[in-house]
């Protein structure tokens, strides 16, 4: 033991490291990746039905409403802000370019056109005949004598047994 630091000075040669404290680490850090990798590719799979839906449009218009009525209330009223606010004669310039983004949306969507399906002409007076030989076949059910059989092996026992 060393007098000045009080810690105990091994020899080199004592000194190992254990294998086990750098596995469990290793393991650790694995785990740990795992689960940041499942939070992220949820967080992916949220954000992703969020902007199909046009959910996030409804989140940006919060936002500029929000924004509108704290600019309002600085120099209006409590009712004479609210009015401004959402009666959309003044619009924010946050308000604006959401407008504009959502027009633009729409022209960029995909619009299916559907055509009457055309079939070639048909016969007038079709014909239908029945076929020369019809036999019906006996139905058996595989399963039914499958749930009568006893099982080859003993049910397993519980742990307290």
């Amino acid at each position: 033991m060393s007098l000045f630091t009080g810690r105990i000075d091994w020899p080199s040669r004592l000194q190992i490291k254990a294998p086990s404290t750098t596995l469990a680490c290793d393991l650790a850090k694995l785990v740990y990746h795992q689960i940041v990798f499942i939070r992220f590719g949820k967080m992916f799979v949220v954000l992703a039905l969020i902007v199909s839906t046009g959910a996030h449009w409804v989140l940006l218009q919060s936002v500029a409403w929000t924004t509108m009525l704290a600019n309002n209330l600085r120099t209006h009223s409590l009712s004479e802000s609210v009015a401004r606010t959402f009666d959309g004669k003044y619009p924010c310039p946050i308000c604006k370019a959401i407008a504009a983004a959502k027009k633009s949306e729409k022209k960029n969507e995909f619009t299916a056109q559907t055509q009457k399906p055309e079939f070639p002409p048909a016969k007038e007076n079709p014909v239908l005949m029945a076929p020369s030989h019809f036999q019906l076949l006996p139905q058996v059910n595989f399963f039914a004598d499958l749930l009568t059989q006893k099982p080859l092996l003993p049910p397993p026992r519980g742990f307290s047994v």
